[in-house]
């Protein structure tokens, strides 16, 4: 065997081969490297296991022992519990999982297991674990070593968590012996961070849980920093390339004229944010602003104030849209806001007849046309604008860099607006739009309905199907989302194909449409066009309908197993309701015992506050994701309980970048290498000083 090093194909270390090696790659682990880096996403502490018969009621305990019998036990209400009794050289403790029969295909009699949970009284003491841990296959001793916390890996089919573990411990310390710290001595000692040889040590072999910790935020801060070198760079850059930018002035004609005509005043964020982007327009430096606010909170009104002020100084304007039907929703706005002002908007779709968009090409072309809407048609090569000034883009994270760019080149360096509906806390847009300029909307204009949240349970689907039926039946219009299309052996959930064929047998006055992102465009289009008509009473849908449709008279939305669902994403869903001015319902069909997260999002309306939660529950990786980071995605660190390393992350790139722009330096040239390799977009960030 050769000698080991890092990017030795996983397949050759010893205890792997071909199998192994292509269970790994489906965690993205190929080589010696990647398995170090392969971090264990939780640990169970076995440093103080407490023997099966000295386990009292009303304690929180980690317990192990040999599984002597199982069994699955179905309840009066249809709910199953997977049973399993542990016996130790004490005695024997029942552990119990209600609701987990599944658990009966991976745990076997014979096995030693690591349970950690609460002991409560329910026929005789048992244990309700909150974590479990398979130490040992039936037949093998597997004595737990005193002090030790176990950690447990991201594994996949065919590549156990247990596997994994031994696998890493019989090769980390070789590897350990392989790792170039690329950090600069001057940050890691400021910081007080280990080293990463030493972190890696403390997340894979951990004494104790404050260890793994200490370890897991040193990597964290190694994500976070290289996060920061890229984006204070592309910040430096874009302030060299936005002083160019064109100096709009601000008679305020048509601005005046609008406001005057709206009927209702604007709030205070939207006050505040206009100011923002006014004065971005009005000043040497090309715009590049990010105007992110929750459903409902006007952000097209804002930007249509910024389109005026384009056309006021004799500029055309452009919104572009991801779908159709958002962007025929955003030119209706448009043309009913500006109808006092006798303007129209132009739309350019990709669904409009040659000779249409023909004509359209030729208006924009030659500046009859003064504010464009439309979708990524707004790109093609043979779109050209007389003297484009604003570039809005509305749920920008739905295009590639290359389409945004593509339209901004359009023009002469135009100003640039990019709206968001997807509220995220300010840490995470410090990460994710740190070369951008941010204005919040967080107040919702008067006017708009509330929304209650509701969870209700199987035992009350009869009373909430009479309810939907009720409301539509006195003209309102009522959504159904499920997380999957078709029912099938590995998923037990109610299928949108299924809940369709149901609902219109059961509500034959009704008309039912179905949405799914396997159905093509038009027809899928279709569908929503003839609901937002209100041809459609109930539509029933998996997540496609979670942006772009806006139908104020659908005042219920019922969502199936909302535990399958993110909270943000619940929200989004949730926000398709209550666009009207009529009270509206967002129904969460959960379980028997709905999950506390459900409960808190219940609890609050606020986008902002549920990314929050969000957040806190699914991790940055999650979040942010490495398509919308351009890179890998952000695995160790948690915001927001990292924010203070993502604050020293910021100071300390500033601080080498301001002495060091390219990172070309000896001292920083594997710093720089570290960068490219996680971010390989940004390479022509440091080609140059």
């Amino acid at each position: 065997m050769p000698p080991l090093r890092l990017d030795t194909p996983v397949k050759f270390l010893k205890g792997v081969g071909e199998r192994r090696a292509d269970a790994f790659a489906r965690l993205g682990v190929h080589t010696a490297g990647d398995l170090l880096r392969h971090i264990p996403h939780r640990y169970v502490d076995a440093s103080s296991v407490t023997p099966l018969a000295s386990a009292r009621v009303g304690d929180e305990v980690a317990c192990a022992g040999i599984v002597i019998t199982k069994a699955v036990t179905p309840t009066r209400k249809g709910l199953r519990i997977f049973s399993a009794v542990l016996r130790d050289a004490s005695g024997a403790l029942e552990c119990v999982w209600p609701g987990q029969a599944f658990l009966d295909r991976s745990i076997a009699v014979g096995q030693t297991l690591l349970v950690s949970g609460p002991i409560r009284h329910y026929h005789g003491k048992q244990m309700a674990p909150r974590e479990y841990v398979i130490l040992s296959d039936a037949g093998t001793e597997a004595p737990l070593e005193p002090g030790r916390v176990l950690p447990v890996y991201p594994a996949t089919e065919g590549l156990s968590h247990r596997a994994i573990r031994g696998l890493v411990d019989r090769h980390l310390d070789q590897a350990l012996g392989l790792v170039t710290d690329e950090l600069p001595a001057s940050v890691r000692q400021a910081l007080r961070l280990p080293g990463l040889a030493e972190a890696y040590r403390l997340v894979h072999r951990p004494a104790t849980q404050e260890e793994a910790e200490h370890g897991r935020r040193r990597l964290a801060f190694d994500e976070l920093f290289d996060l920061q070198l890229t984006l204070s760079r592309a910040r430096a850059l874009a302030r060299r390339t936005r002083s160019g930018g064109i100096v709009f002035r601000s008679p305020a004609d048509l601005i005046a004229a609008l406001g005057a005509s709206l009927p209702w005043t604007l709030t205070r964020d939207q006050r505040t944010a206009l100011n923002e982007i006014v004065g971005d327009m009005t000043s040497e430096r090309r715009m590049h602003r990010l105007l992110m606010g929750d459903v409902g909170t006007g952000k097209t009104v804002v930007a249509l104030f910024a389109m005026l002020l384009a056309l006021e100084n004799d500029h055309q304007a452009a919104l572009m849209a991801p779908t159709e039907l958002l962007a025929e929703q955003h030119a209706r706005t448009v043309e009913r806001l500006l109808q006092p002002l006798r303007i129209k908007p132009e739309v350019l779709l990709g669904k409009l007849t040659a000779s249409s968009k023909s004509s359209a090409r030729r208006r924009i072309r030659e500046g009859a046309a003064r504010i464009v809407v439309g979708t990524h048609a707004l790109v093609q090569e043979s779109v050209e604008f007389r003297r484009l000034g604003l570039v809005v883009i509305d749920e920008q994270h739905r295009f590639g860099v290359e389409q945004r760019s593509a339209l901004v080149g359009k023009g002469a360096a135009p100003d640039v607006l990019l709206l968001s509906a997807t509220p995220i806390p300010r840490s995470l847009a410090l990460t994710r739009y740190g070369d951008l300029d941010v204005s919040v909307l967080r107040e919702r204009p008067p006017g708009r309905g509330s929304v209650r949240t509701a969870l209700r349970t199987a035992a009350q689907r009869e009373r909430v199907l009479d309810f939907m039926r009720e409301q539509c039946e006195a003209g309102r219009q009522a959504y159904v989302v499920l997380p999957v299309i078709e029912e099938s052996e590995r998923a037990d959930l109610r299928a949108a194909t299924t809940m369709a064929d149901e609902l219109a047998q059961r509500w034959p006055g009704l008309t039912v449409g179905l949405v799914h992102g396997r159905l093509k465009t038009d027809e899928r289009d279709r569908t929503m066009r003839a609901f937002r008509e209100g041809e459609v009473h109930v539509l029933v849908a998996t997540t496609v309908i979670e942006v772009g449709i806006d139908v104020p008279n659908a005042t219920i939305m019922l969502i199936e197993h909302p535990e399958r669902f993110g909270l943000a994403q619940l929200h989004q869903l949730r926000g398709r309701v209550g666009r009207g001015g009529n009270e509206s319902f967002c129904i969460l069909m959960t379980g028997d015992r709905p999950a506390e997260r459900l409960r808190a999002f219940a609890a609050t309306d606020d986008g902002f506050e549920i990314a929050e939660l969000d957040l806190r529950e699914r991790g940055m990786g999650d979040l942010i994701g490495a398509r919308q980071s351009g890179g890998f995605e952000l695995r160790q660190a948690r915001l927001p309980d990292d924010e203070d390393l993502l604050a020293e992350a910021r100071v300390q790139a500033e601080r080498i970048l301001a002495g060091d722009p390219a990172l070309q330096r000896t001292a920083n040239q594997a710093l720089r290498a570290r960068v490219l390799a996680r971010y390989p977009r940004a390479v022509d960030f440091f080609r140059t000083g």
